[in-house]
């Protein structure tokens, strides 16, 4: 098959400068690239492709002799039988003033990614998610709280490094103690050198030569442990906290996971929850109702007395300022509304009836024409907006 133009695969013109072949190689390879296509073996081909004309067009003196003699006078030096390996690390290293930027890119450090990896110390525990119950009173407060939980400690016989007491640990033979494995990738053209995790000492660099009978050299083991958990006031159903390295332990030595908290509230015989606001519902009898009286409600921190007036109209709210809960960030307390109900008996005596009949009768209770209060949903949607 033959050869396409090097200018045409760069998409410049032949008079094209060195900055404008370099700024479309670049855009070609960040195209075509293998890691960016996997298993495109026409992405491998362009890449391929693109990747010889730059190595000619980049090149003063490469370049004029292609100008002469097209592909034919490339023999020796690129693209016949006497072209030389390359490593494409080089080529980048040339535009992007460093090593190839595909390591930062798809997550390995191969080709220019001289700087290898950091060898890591075990291997990082699992979170654990636990759900913690509380009612209004505990939020309203805060609360520190003891919870039981199984999970993964570090070992005291081995201090968690997973070896026999007094016994050491020995470099892994397949990495020869860096923790990761490198091998080449690439074609005809370029190679690049791909870095692997060791699957041996799975990045640690080094294997226990006696493992600890406690743990098996594993470093952690399971058992009950008792944690305590401070949960700030104010808190709703829902919320999550976060408790840093109280998961599991990791494997000799591994970070060790995060606890996770869901907050769940207890149901409430007084009290609904509107955010930071309560809402307690007090039923008071007719008489109380018509002549005013003065009643305890309950709050969160014992109970509230107040008046209620005379012709108090059912559904009528009143509210206790600061009686609420508190705002987990900081801003302020919520208030307590109470709606007033007029308490109606299902059954009566006979001798209630006939109370109830000769009042019916008076015009006093009868409906009269004055302006109503508005009735609770009402109230609540003009407080709450």
């Amino acid at each position: 098959m033959a050869k396409r133009d090097y200018y045409e695969v760069l998409e410049v013109a032949k008079n094209a400068s060195s900055d404008e072949i370099k700024k479309a190689y670049r855009k070609q390879a960040m195209k075509f690239h293998p890691d960016r296509n996997p298993g495109d073996k026409s992405a491998e081909e362009k890449f391929k492709e693109a990747a010889e004309a730059y190595e000619v067009l980049s090149d003063d003196n490469k370049r004029a002799r292609y100008d002469r003699l097209g592909h034919a006078g490339m023999s020796g030096a690129a693209g016949g039988a006497g072209f030389q390996e390359m490593d494409i690390s080089d080529i980048f290293g040339n535009i992007f003033g460093g090593g190839s930027p595909f390591g930062d890119i798809f997550g390995q450090q191969g080709g220019g990614g001289r700087r290898g990896r950091q060898r890591r110390r075990g291997q990082p525990g699992a979170d654990l998610r636990i759900s913690l119950k509380l009612s209004l009173k505990e939020i309203a407060t805060g609360v520190e709280k003891k919870i039981k939980l199984k999970r993964n400690v570090t070992c005291d016989t081995c201090n968690g490094n997973g070896a026999a007491n007094g016994t050491a640990h020995k470099q892994c033979t397949t990495c020869n103690g860096s923790g990761e494995i490198r091998r080449e990738a690439g074609g005809a053209f370029f190679r690049e050198i791909v870095v692997d995790t060791c699957p041996t000492c799975r990045g640690e660099g080094r294997l226990i030569s006696q493992a600890c009978p406690k743990c098996d050299g594993q470093g952690r083991n399971q058992k009950e442990d008792v944690i305590s958990v401070k949960i700030p006031a104010g808190v709703m159903e829902g919320h999550k906290l976060k408790m840093d390295g109280r998961g599991n332990a990791g494997i000799r030595g591994g970070r060790p996971g995060d606890l996770y908290i869901h907050i769940e509230e207890k149901p409430s015989n007084n009290f609904e929850r509107n955010g930071d606001h309560l809402i307690h519902e007090l039923y008071i009898s007719f008489p109380n109702a018509v002549m005013g009286t003065t009643v305890d409600v309950p709050t969160l921190s014992g109970k509230a007395r107040f008046k209620v007036p005379a012709g108090t109209l059912p559904g009528k709210v009143v509210r206790l300022r600061g009686k609420g809960l508190p705002n987990i960030n900081g801003y302020g307390t919520g208030d307590l509304f109470v709606q007033i109900n007029v308490w109606t008996p299902k059954k009566i005596s006979a001798e209630e009836k006939k109370i109830l009949e000769k009042l019916n009768k008076s015009s006093n209770f009868q409906p009269g024409k004055d302006r109503q209060e508005k009735g609770f949903m009402a109230r609540m949607k003009e407080i709450f907006s």
